[in-house]
This record gives C-alpha cells, sequence and structure tokens, in this order.
C-alpha cells in the first residue's frame, strides 16, 4: 500500500469525480481549514446536524434505535452539549476507486476543544456523502461550523485491486445522500 501525494487526489477528483465539491486550496482565512493537503484531503461539514437527544429509557441502542433520538437541525453552526455528540455529513460527495481504501481522522482543532471525531473507513467503490459522528468529551459545550474543515481523509492504494469491493457487496451505506443512522 502506498499514500497518494496531492497531485495523484487532485487530478482524481477532476478527472472520476472522486471529490465533489473539491477545494484546491487549504488555507482558509478565519476559518478551519480544508482542501487539499500534501497527502489528503481535508473535508467539511455540511450544514446539516442531527443532534442527540435524551431517550427516556437511558440506553442507546443500534439495533432499537427510536425515530426520535435525534433532533434534525439545519444551521451555520452548533453546539454539542459536554459530554453528548451528533451526526453530521461532509460537504463533498466521494466516489472512491476500486484500490483506494481512507482512513479520516478529525482534525486537531477541534481535538484540541476535546471533540472526537469518527469516520469510518471509505471502502473502494464506496460513494456518498460522509456520515461523521462528533462526541464532545470536554466538560463545556463546543461549537461546531458547517462548511469548514471537520476531519482529513487520507487515500492508500493497493498494490492489487480488491476482490469484492463496497459496490460489489451492495453496501447498506452505499451512496447515501443524507447523515444515515445505523443500520442493522
Amino acid at each position: 500500500m502506498s499514500v497518494k501525494p496531492d497531485r495523484w487526489i487532485a487530478a482524481m477528483a477532476r478527472k472520476e469525480k472522486m471529490i465533489s465539491p473539491f477545494a484546491a486550496g487549504r488555507k482558509r482565512k478565519n476559518l478551519i481549514s480544508y482542501g487539499l493537503s500534501s497527502y489528503g484531503y481535508d473535508m467539511r461539514l455540511a450544514n446539516e446536524f442531527q443532534l442527540f437527544t435524551d431517550l427516556a429509557g437511558g440506553i442507546i441502542d443500534p439495533k432499537k434505535l427510536p425515530p426520535d433520538a435525534f433532533q434534525t437541525v439545519k444551521a451555520r453552526s452548533i453546539l454539542i452539549p459536554s459530554g453528548s455528540f451528533l451526526l453530521g455529513r461532509s460537504l463533498e460527495y466521494f466516489r472512491i476507486p476500486r484500490s483506494i481504501l481512507t482512513i479520516c481522522l478529525g482534525k486537531s482543532t477541534y481535538a484540541r476543544c476535546g471533540v472526537v471525531v469518527n469516520v469510518t473507513p471509505f471502502e473502494p467503490e464506496w460513494e456518498g456523502f460522509a456520515t461523521i459522528s462528533l462526541a464532545n468529551t470536554s466538560p463545556l459545550p463546543v461549537r461546531i461550523y458547517a462548511g469548514e474543515g471537520i476531519a482529513q481523509v487520507i487515500f492508500l492504494e493497493s498494490d492489487t485491486t480488491c476482490r469484492i469491493s463496497y459496490a460489489d457487496k451492495k453496501g447498506k451505506y452505499q451512496a447515501q445522500k443524507k447523515i444515515t443512522g445505523a443500520k442493522i
């Protein structure tokens, strides 16, 4: 496996529409950075959020999550309460080539505020908007900003293509267009 450099990412974004919309630059005045970096791409957060609400039963069960477990909010920024989390989605739509796997890590700007960003790897031939989990581990509410950087995607290319891709197995999160909760 090899990590793909910025010129490969830029070429694939343009030629194969691997990342859309694609931001070539990275530094932004008064914004949390996003766009192309040396060996990855800093994706942005869309302005759609699902804020976790207190459940009457007191248990979160991914197999039996009630429809009212999240409140949908559209906003330019949102507060994550202390000790809670929310779901968001990437502003960018991704189309991952068959020989590529990605790893996604939260931006240090938010990590320094106690926010843990979780995004599962983008498997070969997965496509869609990424659903992003943001957990606030700090003792205070933390503000999150839409349209700004949230996590870095690192692209790894295998020496050979996979035998069965995410598209081949008809993955349950394929081509998701919105924030998608747990599916069993």
